[in-house]
C-alpha cells in the first residue's frame, strides 16, 4: 500500500516527491507559470487512461505475417469463404454469376484470338476490299465478343448486387445470434466487448467482400485467358509478364499491411473514442452532461486519443507513399522489360507484325488482370483479417457461448444454494458473494435486504441462471443448474432488475414481448391491473397498441413510475404463464403508495405454486416476506421473520429499520417568531 502512495504522490506532484524539502520550504520562490503547466502535462501523461485491450488478441502478429506469398496460398481460401457466404445468401444468383464471369473469360480469349486473324488478313499486299473481305470473319468475332464481354459485365453488375445486401443480412443476423447465445458472464469481460467490436467491423466488410472477390475471379479469368493467348505467340512473354508485375504485388501487400497494422495498434484509442463518443450522446445521460457541463473534460481526453490515431495514420500514410513509389519504379522497369524483348521479337523475327499487335493487346489484358489480381487480392487478403475476427466470434461467441445441459426443468419446488462465490474480474474488487447457501421453497416470498453492494443484484443472477457458480452449488429440485437447458431454465424465471427495459415496441408488446397465449390481451389485462399499467394505457392515444419509443419514432413516453409498472407487469405475465421463480429487483422505487401497495399485495395473491424473491431497501415493503434475509458484504448475515429480525435489539436489520424510521434533522432550523 506504501508503495502505491508514494507512486500516487510523486505522479501528483513531482517535485515534491524528489525533493520534499523544496516542497515545504516557504523560502523558495514561487514555480513559473510555464513550469506549473510543464507539471500539469507530465501529470497527464501518467494519469490512468481508458485502455480497450485483452490477452489472446493474435491481430498485430496476422498484420506483422502479411507477405505476397501468405497472400497468394490463402487467396483461394477467402474466394471460397466469399462465395460460401454469397452462396448461403442466394444460391441461384450465384451460381449465375460463376458463369457470367467464366463466360467472360472465354469471350476474352476469343477477342484476342480473333485479334490475330484480323491483323494477319489486314497486314499483307494486296487491294483492301478483299483484306476486308478476309478479315470479315474475324472482325465478326471480334464485334461479337466484345458485346457479349459487355453484356456480362452488365449481368454480373446486376447480380452482384442482387446478392451483396442479402450476404450483409445474413452476416449481420449471424453476428446478433451469436451475440445473444454467449453467457451474461461474457459482458463482464473487456475482451468480450473487444471481441465483438473486432467481429462487428469484419461483418461490415461483407457488403465489399464479394465485390472484391469477384473482381479477383475476373481478374484471374482474364490473366489467365491473356496469358494462354501469349503462350502460343511466343513462350517467353508469359514469364517476363509475371516478372515485371512482382514489384506491384509487393507493394500493395505491404501497402495493405502498413494500414492494417496502423489501424491494429490503434484499436485502444478507437475503442476509447467509441466510450467517450457514446456517453456524450446517449439519452439516459444527456441531462447530467448538460448540467455537469462535461463536454469541454471529455472532448479533451477525445481528442487526445484522436491525436494518437492522427499520428499513426500520417505515419502510416508516409510510409505507405514511400513503397508505393519504389513499386510504380520496379513496375516502371518491368514494363520496360517486356516491351523491349517484344521489340526484339519482332526485329528478329521470332514473330510477324500481326502476332507483334495481338501480343500488345495481350500484354495489356493480361497486365490489367495481373495488376487487378494483385491489387483486389491485397485488398481481400486485408478484409480476411477482419473477417477472422467475424468468424472466430461466430464459432466461440467470444469463448463464451453458451454450453449447458440438456434437462428441461419444471416449476422449481426447491432452489438449494450451498457455498456460493462469486467475483466479477477485476484485481481491485472484493468479491460479490463469499459462501452463501440458502434453501428456497415453492409458495414461500423471501425478502432481500442490505446495503448497496452487499451482493443481493448478483445473487438474484444466479439464482435464475444468468450466471452459473464459479465456486459453489445451485440445484432445482437437485438438478444442478449447470446440467439444466439454459432456455428451459430461463422460461422459468421472471424478472424485473433494477435496470429494466424501456421496449420500443407497443405497450402490449411491452408486455408479452412475443410470448404469447390463447388468450393473450385477457392475460396481458390481468397482469397489468395487478400492477396499476392498465390504468396508464387507458390514458394512451391508441391504448394497448400505442408505440411507447418517444423520442425515436415518435411514439409515446412513459414517466419513470409508468414504465417501472409494465416492468412489473411482465414479469407477473410471464410467471403466471410459466411458474417457477418470480424475482423482483426493487420492483416498487419509482412508484407512488398506491401502486407500490397493489403490487405487494398481487405478489402474496400469486405467492402459491412458485418462489418469490423481493429485494427492497424499503424495509417495511419486507413485511410482505414470509423469511427475510439480510446480506452484507457478499455474504448472509441474519435470517428470519420480519417480527424476529425487528424484536432483536442489534443485527443489521435493526440499524437498517431504525435508520429508515428516523426521519428527524440535525441542527433543524427553528421556527422564525
Amino acid at each position: 500500500m506504501s508503495e502505491q502512495i508514494v507512486r500516487s504522490e510523486k505522479a501528483e506532484n513531482p517535485e515534491k516527491a524528489e525533493n520534499p524539502d523544496k516542497a515545504e520550504n516557504p523560502e523558495h520562490p514561487a514555480q513559473p507559470e510555464d513550469e506549473k503547466e510543464h507539471e500539469r502535462e507530465h501529470e497527464k501523461e501518467h494519469e490512468e487512461e481508458l485502455r480497450l485491450r485483452y490477452p489472446g488478441d493474435r491481430r498485430a502478429a496476422a498484420a506483422a505475417s502479411m507477405s505476397a506469398s501468405a497472400m497468394m496460398r490463402r487467396l483461394p481460401h477467402l474466394v471460397r469463404r466469399a462465395l460460401g457466404l454469397a452462396w448461403a445468401a442466394d444460391r441461384t444468383s450465384t451460381a449465375l454469376l460463376l458463369v457470367c464471369q467464366a463466360l467472360a473469360g472465354v469471350f476474352g480469349a476469343l477477342a484476342l484470338y480473333a485479334t490475330t486473324g484480323t491483323l494477319n488478313a489486314l497486314l499483307v499486299a494486296g487491294p483492301v476490299t478483299d483484306h476486308l473481305r478476309t478479315a470479315a470473319p474475324s472482325l465478326a468475332l471480334l464485334t461479337a465478343s466484345a458485346a457479349l464481354r459487355a453484356v456480362l459485365g452488365i449481368a454480373v453488375v446486376g447480380l452482384s448486387g442482387r446478392v451483396s445486401p442479402r450476404i450483409t443480412r445474413e452476416a449481420e443476423l449471424a453476428l446478433i445470434a451469436a451475440g445473444c447465445a454467449a453467457e451474461l458472464e461474457a459482458y463482464d469481460e473487456p475482451a468480450y466487448n473487444e471481441q465483438w467490436e473486432a467481429a462487428d467491423r469484419g461483418s461490415s466488410t461483407t457488403p465489399d467482400l464479394l465485390s472484391t472477390a469477384q473482381d479477383v475471379i475476373a481478374s484471374t479469368v482474364s490473366l489467365a485467358a491473356a496469358a494462354g493467348v501469349l503462350a502460343t505467340l511466343h513462350p517467353w512473354l508469359v514469364p517476363l509478364l509475371l516478372l515485371g508485375s512482382v514489384p506491384t504485388g509487393v507493394g500493395a501487400v505491404r501497402t495493405a499491411r502498413i494500414h492494417y497494422l496502423a489501424a491494429v495498434t490503434t484499436n485502444e484509442e478507437r475503442g476509447a473514442l467509441r466510450v467517450y463518443r457514446w456517453f456524450l450522446i446517449d439519452k439516459t445521460r444527456a441531462d447530467q452532461v448538460r448540467s455537469d457541463q462535461v463536454p469541454p473534460f471529455l472532448m479533451a481526453k477525445y481528442r487526445r486519443a484522436e491525436a494518437k490515431i492522427v499520428a499513426a495514420s500520417d505515419r502510416a500514410t508516409r510510409e505507405a507513399t514511400r513503397v508505393s513509389l519504389l513499386a510504380a519504379l520496379g513496375t516502371g522497369a518491368g514494363s520496360a522489360l517486356i516491351w523491349g524483348a517484344l521489340l526484339y521479337l519482332v526485329a528478329s523475327g521470332r514473330i510477324d507484325l500481326a502476332a507483334a499487335g495481338t501480343a500488345t493487346f495481350g500484354l495489356r489484358t493480361a497486365a490489367t488482370g495481373l495488376h487487378g489480381l494483385v491489387g483486389n487480392g491485397a485488398r481481400l487478403y486485408r478484409m480476411g483479417l477482419y473477417l477472422d475476427d467475424y468468424f472466430t466470434f461466430l464459432d466461440e461467441a467470444g469463448g463464451h457461448r453458451i454450453r449447458r445441459g440438456s434437462v428441461v426443468p419444471a416449476a422449481p419446488q426447491c432452489v438449494e444454494v450451498r457455498d456460493l462465490v462469486h467475483a466479477y474480474p477485476g484485481e481491485q474488487q472484493e468479491p460479490a458473494l463469499a459462501g452463501v447457501s440458502m434453501s428456497l421453497r415453492a409458495g414461500e416470498i423471501v425478502a432481500v435486504i442490505g446495503q448497496n453492494g452487499s451482493g443481493k443484484s448478483t445473487l438474484l443472477k444466479l439464482l435464475s441462471g444468468l450466471y452459473l457458480p464459479q465456486s459453489g452449488r445451485i440445484t432445482w429440485d437437485g438438478v444442478p443448474v449447470e446440467e439444466l437447458d439454459a432456455d428451459g431454465m430461463w422460461s422459468r424465471v421472471a424478472r424485473v432488475p433494477q435496470e429494466f427495459a424501456r421496449w420500443p415496441l407497443g405497450a402490449a408488446e411491452n408486455v408479452h414481448l412475443g410470448h404469447l397465449t390463447d388468450q393473450v390481451m385477457a392475460d396481458v389485462e390481468r397482469a397489468a391491473a395487478r400492477t396499476g399499467f392498465d390504468e396508464i394505457v387507458a390514458r394512451l392515444r391508441s391504448g394497448w397498441r400505442t408505440l411507447l419509443a418517444q423520442g425515436w419514432w415518435g411514439g409515446a413516453e412513459l414517466s419513470g413510475g409508468g414504465w417501472q409498472r409494465a416492468a412489473v407487469a411482465r414479469a407477473l405475465y410471464r410467471t403466471v404463464r410459466s411458474p417457477g421463480l418470480l424475482i423482483l429487483d426493487e420492483p416498487t422505487s419509482d412508484l407512488d403508495p398506491r401502486a407500490e401497495h397493489r403490487i405487494l399485495h398481487a405478489l402474496r395473491s400469486l405467492a402459491p405454486g412458485r418462489i418469490t424473491l423481493l429485494v427492497t431497501h424499503n424495509i417495511a415493503n419486507a413485511a410482505v416476506a414470509d423469511r427475510v434475509i439480510v446480506m452484507d458484504r457478499g455474504r448472509i448475515v441474519q435470517t428470519g421473520t420480519w417480527a424476529e429480525l425487528a424484536a432483536r435489539p442489534d443485527g443489521l436489520f435493526r440499524e437498517l429499520l431504525d435508520l429508515q424510521r428516523d426521519r428527524g434533522l440535525p441542527a433543524q432550523r427553528g421556527t422564525a417568531h
